[in-house]
């Protein structure tokens, strides 16, 4: 066969990039720290720290603002960023190789994806990212010609979008609220209410139950998800709808993709391969957060003052954190890409490289072992622990899939869940012994 008429495959462990696969390690270990409390708090206390039924103060205080500043929206950031910059590594191995069909290839891969992510999401934790992924990537292909300065900037823009949203939801709450209030005072005052203000008083008092349950509620939640497989997946699947399309629409499409898309400008401009010089990375580094962490920080004072009150969040205050973790994630970035060209750390690198091979696996299986752990099919140990506690949990399967990462690529070439992804979208078994062409896609 010809060069021009070459078929995309399996990409060489020669061709991969460390920096890459180290990158996305830590951004695999990193997404656990916040996934950690849907796994065992009440579903509301991932965006409010009130909600979980606990006072927030001593360990499980400070160990919110160690999620907040360095991991919330940061690591799933990073993570996007890759899988764009993936769809850039599979187009110049591709055109390397003078390969054909890449387009095919693609679309097959996000199917698959696809159908993992909603087995994922309604089987196991309803916190799946795939899906999301799969469905974002769609929009991606048409795009992977643009130069760096474009896909950024529409990346940024198209980020944008979810604040506009959000903070057209938080004026509508506002609304609603002065409006159940007025109600309210009439109700109390011996009026009748009118059918608009019935609407509005049960509008809100629904709207801030979703965002600060009560007592009872939070009961309700953690007796369902100590009960019996069916139980938890009968809540499960509700968390799961809710979150492919309500907060789809309003938030993770328009985050993904646009990180997605910056991800893309970006490996272009060949930062995540280490490319860059040392003075970029540390300029990167201090930019990233001397701008972002502040910002995050002043966002997360303003929600604690205020208890995290749903118009505000919605408003304002949440905005401070969406906008500035793009910011600290890049000086993550900066500062992973510092120690890959310093060679520093280079045990930690190589286990950070191979957790990030097998970054699928990874990902399911943190969700496998958790929810063993906190779900009642499992365990059952759901909100038994606060949220400084399950750091605990989050330290033990680090060191799980540090160790076993490594163990396992020394003896096959890709993760259990790689390899049927892989063989799903190349329609061929692929060979799980060491040597040859590994199992990575042209893209990773």
């Amino acid at each position: 066969m010809s060069p021009s008429l070459a078929i995309p495959g399996p990409v060489a462990s020669s061709e991969r990039l460390a920096a890459v696969d180290t990158l996305r390690g830590v951004a695999v270990l990193g997404i656990l720290v916040m996934n950690i409390g849907s796994f065992d708090l009440p579903m509301m206390a991932y965006v409010n720290p009130f909600a979980d039924g606990r006072e927030f103060e001593g360990p499980r205080e400070w160990a919110w603002w160690v999620q907040r500043l360095l991991f919330d929206q940061k690591m799933m950031s990073i993570f996007s960023m890759l899988f764009g910059a993936g769809l850039v590594l599979m187009g110049d191995r591709a055109a390397a190789r003078g390969a054909v069909g890449v387009a095919g290839l693609y679309y097959r891969r996000l199917l698959w994806l696809f159908v993992i992510g909603m087995l994922h999401a309604y089987l196991v934790w309803y916190g799946d990212i795939l899906v999301a992924y799969a469905l974002c990537g769609l929009l991606l292909y048409p795009l992977r010609n643009l130069r760096p300065r474009w896909l950024i900037i529409i990346g940024l823009a198209v980020t944008m979008v979810a604040v506009v949203l959000s903070m057209g939801m938080g004026a509508a709450l506002w609304f609603l609220r002065e409006g159940a209030q007025e109600a309210q005072r009439a109700l109390d005052a011996g009026r009748t209410l009118s059918s608009e203000q019935e609407g509005m008083l049960k509008g809100w008092n629904e709207a801030r139950q979703g965002f600060e349950p009560s007592a009872e509620q939070v009961v309700q939640e953690v007796n369902a998800m100590r009960e019996g497989w069916a139980s938890c997946m009968a809540k499960n699947a509700g968390s799961a709808l809710f979150m492919q399309t309500f907060l789809f629409i309003i938030w993770t499409l328009w985050r993904s993709l646009g990180m997605m898309l910056l991800g893309m400008g970006l490996m272009k401009l060949g930062v995540f391969s280490a490319a860059r010089s040392t003075r970029f990375y540390w300029s990167l580094a201090a930019l990233g957060f001397g701008l972002g962490l502040p910002l995050v920080a002043f966002g997360a004072i303003r929600g604690v003052s205020h208890r995290f009150d749903m118009v505000r969040e919605y408003l304002v205050d949440g905005q401070f954190n969406y906008i500035a973790s793009i910011g600290v994630a890049l000086g993550h970035v900066g500062v992973v890409m510092l120690c890959v060209k310093a060679d520093v750390l280079t045990w930690l690198q190589r286990r950070l490289a191979a957790v990030g091979q097998m970054a699928l696996t990874n990902y399911l299986m943190q969700s496998v072992i958790c929810t063993f752990v906190f779900y009642g099919w499992g365990l059952g140990l759901f909100n038994r622990f606060d949220r400084a506690q399950i750091m605990l949990v989050v330290v033990g399967v680090w060191m799980l899939e540090l160790a076993w990462s490594p163990w396992w690529l020394s003896r096959f070439r890709f993760g259990p869940a790689e390899w049927l992804w892989r063989s799903l979208t190349y329609l061929k078994v692929q060979p799980m012994a060491r040597g040859g062409p590994s199992g990575a896609f042209l893209g990773e």
